[in-house]
């Protein structure tokens, strides 16, 4: 096998070595903010396919040399910084080399329908006799328990059943009225943070001698966790929350108004910056109206409010808005399109959008991890990986080209037809 330089893995997680079996979105998120924090994750992928993401294009990266289509910028999108390692688990050559690499990682992922595993001996009571201090999560549609655990759950669905979509969209009896999905997949990224912060959390216990445990992440559990608000406005009055549209079902006004040249927002959170904003608006008799004296009262009386708002607001440009609200500190701007996001100097300021170095196409965007570290900065060792990239680098390092696991696994590669693959459903 290859001889190549061992990585250097920095950040508040190095040391920690993660076995990922996940694919799509929810687990690779998850992986990918480990990765980002300095763990090595070792990416486990079907030989020839892998991850189902490095197909869900247009638009797709190219190769240099080439010119061809390769991954899919959905792929790169949750990726980065990992090590792709392609072994079929179907086969017993593929169970015994991951078995192998177990003995060898602190935290396994997978993300297969429940029971999934069971069959390749990688399921968490096949593993935690021999590994007792392995921190195991599981990330599924819905959980590893109730009548539908064993049901797939796209994201998509679990807006749908976890009541974001019910109050997401316009107000019924307007233009455009019905539920709507978020334009990103909120319940597969939440639930990969959720699933991130767990294993974080478990090899801390672990690390005080509570040894390994299993972490059961269900997406439409965690979509009915962060409806937040929403969930606290029903469980208090025992009234459902309908949708509201660009408003906001506790304050008001708190949402989009027309400019002379497009649409801004105004997020007047409190009394002191609503007096502040209609003093701007050279409108203080709006102030003194006693309707609208309370957020109580101004969302009580948002029919009347509002609209008179967006006849003033209608008069300048969101940019003659932004300058005025910002100088009575009144949270105010634009809407903008992803184009204008990248080139928002205050993106550009903190560093957002960055290239990372890849095999096949030279260099790839990303988007940079969000959290910022005063002593240990977020560091991105490579982008996201080609298929199987890693794969031999990895077992000689961690393995060895004379361990058991790997003579066999090689003996199977040479002159014979990669075994049937294992059925690939989604979480």
């Amino acid at each position: 096998m290859a001889d190549k330089e061992v990585p250097t893995f920095t950040g508040p997680l190095a040391g920690i070595r993660v076995l990922d079996l996940t694919r799509v979105l929810a687990g690779p998120w998850a992986t990918q903010a480990l990765a980002d924090m300095g763990a090595e994750i070792i990416k486990i992928e079907q030989p020839g396919s892998g991850d189902d993401t490095r197909r869900m294009g247009p638009p797709f990266i190219r190769n240099k040399d080439t010119g061809e289509d390769t991954d899919a910028a959905y792929f790169l999108a949750c990726n980065r910084g990992k090590q792709s390692v392609a072994i079929d688990i179907a086969t017993p050559e593929g169970q015994r080399l991951v078995r192998a690499l177990v003995a060898e990682c602190d935290v396994f992922v997978e993300n297969f329908k429940v029971g999934g595993l069971v069959k390749y001996g990688l399921d968490f009571d096949s593993l935690k006799a021999e590994f007792p201090d392995l921190v195991y999560c599981s990330i599924t549609g819905f959980g590893q328990t109730g009548p539908y655990r064993k049901r797939a759950g796209y994201d998509y669905l679990i807006q749908g059943m976890g009541g974001l979509m019910s109050v997401t969209g316009e107000r019924d009896g307007c233009p455009g009225a019905g539920p709507q999905r978020a334009g990103v997949a909120l319940a597969d990224i939440m639930a990969g943070m959720y699933a991130a912060l767990a294993m974080v959390s478990a090899l801390r216990h672990r690390d005080n001698g509570g040894g390994g445990q299993h972490i059961d992440i269900g997406l439409l559990d965690v979509q009915v966790a962060v409806l937040a608000n929403q969930a606290m406005n029903f469980l208090t009055t025992g009234i459902a929350p309908k949708r509201t549209g660009n408003g906001h079902p506790n304050i008001a006004p708190y949402q989009r108004f027309p400019a002379s040249d497009g649409h801004l927002i105004l997020a007047v959170g409190n009394d002191a910056q609503f007096i502040r904003m209609v003093k701007a608006m050279n409108r203080t008799d709006i102030g003194e109206d006693l309707r609208y004296r309370t957020g109580a009262l101004r969302l009580k009386n948002s029919d009347t409010l509002i609209p008179l708002l967006e006849s003033i607001t209608v008069t300048r440009t969101i940019d003659e808005w932004v300058r005025v609200m910002e100088s009575v500190d009144v949270p105010c701007g634009p809407i903008n399109t992803i184009d204008r996001v990248f080139a928002d100097p205050q993106v550009k300021a903190r560093g957002i959008q960055m290239e990372l170095p890849h095999r096949v196409a030279g260099r790839v965007p990303s988007v940079a991890n969000p959290i910022h570290f005063s002593a240990t900065p977020v560091q991105y060792r490579n982008g996201p990986p080609t298929l199987g990239e890693h794969t031999e680098v990895v077992l000689q390092r961690i393995l060895g080209s004379g361990h058991p696991a790997v003579r066999d696994w090689s003996a199977s590669q040479t002159g014979k037809e990669t075994a049937k693959r294992p059925e690939k459903e989604p979480p």
